[in-house]
């Protein structure tokens, strides 16, 4: 990776939050909540999903830039999802989160030396090492291809012109 594609991926990381601030502002209840279908994620389960992802991509850098030989610990997100409450956490605290988790992230990616890009971790779902440059990469798109979730989420909710009781 170069150092131009490198900085690329940190600028898109670091947008993110506020454009994720600025999606969710203000949404209502039913908005926050609403499912497309039972195994689908909601606006609140995935803003929940964006605020601990930024906790592991913190814990997955710091391994591969000191550990000898570091193996990721693979998580299900559904599970995560299902049993960590992110239905009852306010949107804007989950959004907070992220967004100094994220912020805290780049400034440790944006002290690193090129050659500390190569540095990485086996992964066992991969079955490969990944280095901190595709570490970086996947942050500077996770966060937009969520907030495109989100998008759809509320898209779906104004299409259908406000939500019944049955389907909060």
């Amino acid at each position: 990776m170069t150092e131009a594609e490198f900085k690329k991926h940190l600028d898109a990381a670091e947008k993110s939050p506020k454009e994720l601030a600025t999606a969710v502002s203000g949404l209502p209840e039913q908005t926050l909540r609403y499912k497309p279908s039972p195994e689908k994620w909601c606006v609140l389960e995935v803003l929940g999903h964006l605020a601990d992802v930024e906790i592991i991509y913190g814990y997955r850098l710091r391994q591969m830039l000191t550990d000898t030989k570091p193996v990721i610990a693979p998580i299900d997100q559904d599970a995560w999802a299902r049993n960590l409450n992110y239905l009852n956490s306010p949107p804007m605290e989950l959004v907070a989160f992220y967004a100094l988790a994220r912020h805290h992230n780049l400034r440790l990616l944006r002290s690193l030396k090129a050659s500390d890009l190569a540095k990485s971790a086996f992964h066992p779902e991969m079955q490969r090492e990944m280095t901190v440059a595709e570490l970086s990469e996947r942050m500077g798109g996770h966060g937009a291809a969520h907030l495109q979730q989100i998008e759809r989420l509320k898209a779906m909710v104004s299409k259908k012109g406000g939500l019944s009781s049955r389907t909060q």
